[in-house]
């Protein structure tokens, strides 16, 4: 790969600090507002494979143990 070339990840990770830097008040409102909705995407990337794991099973156990109950 080019290393002239920029990926959309680094293209969106730059674009965001470049606008923390214009708007430090939108950061703190952006942080309210996210603690309140979460965001999936980020939640399985802070965890890691082996957490994205766990978190699958204990979604797929309480779905089965809830069925059997209501049944």
């Amino acid at each position: 790969m080019n290393e002239d070339k920029e990926t959309p990840e680094r293209r969106r990770e730059r674009l965001r600090q470049e606008e923390l830097k214009r708007n430090p008040a939108g950061n703190m409102s952006d942080a309210f507002n996210k603690a309140e909705t979460g965001n999936l995407a980020e939640l399985v990337g802070g965890l890691g494979w082996k957490g994205t794991g766990i978190l699958i099973l204990v979604i797929i156990i309480a779905f089965i143990i809830i069925s059997m109950i209501f049944n």
